[in-house]
């Protein structure tokens, strides 16, 4: 695989065209989260996932990197499916975690990955990384936006 602008370009406009799909996972998943622990997360709308879009692809590392992850997934198909599990699992975990952002985020991106990959499933056309790929965006943007009460206030734990 070649990557170069124009490729980046073309992953970043798949992603972002993804919105009718990502978002609702990302609601899915923090309703299902907020239910597990206890809280309240604001839901996203579509308008917001694709500024995030926007912001993680105009950090140009940042952009090489997830536009390669999301190309590999978008053509990654096993036969079988079950032999490339494995495959599909750590790109899927990883993608999720580089959008996610530093810690504590990147893990909780890996983990959530995990959670929403369990429930998401690809259509029968689709290769079989993109519904690993879907539910790595969610999990990776969802940690980026806004609405989990414990990212919008300050650390009980900072020292001064």
């Amino acid at each position: 695989m070649r990557l170069t602008p124009a490729r980046v370009r073309e992953e970043r406009n798949w992603v972002a065209a993804r919105a009718e799909t990502i978002v609702p996972l990302v609601n899915e998943v923090r309703d299902d989260l907020g239910e597990r622990f206890d809280t309240d997360v604001d839901a996203v709308t579509e308008a917001q996932y694709r500024r995030e879009v926007d912001a993680v692809f105009a950090d140009g590392d940042l952009a090489v990197n997830v536009a390669a992850m999301v190309a590999i997934l978008r053509d990654l198909d096993v036969d079988g499916d079950y032999p490339g599990f494995v495959v599909d699992e750590l790109l899927g975990r990883e993608l999720a975690a580089t959008i996610a952002g530093t810690q504590p985020l990147r893990t909780l991106g890996e983990a959530t990955f995990h959670y929403v990959d369990v429930n998401h499933h690809g259509g029968e056309s689709e290769n079989a990384g993109v519904d690993d790929c879907e539910a790595a965006l969610a999990a990776g943007f969802q940690e980026r936006l806004p609405g989990w009460d414990w990212v919008e206030r300050d650390s009980p734990f900072a020292v001064e």
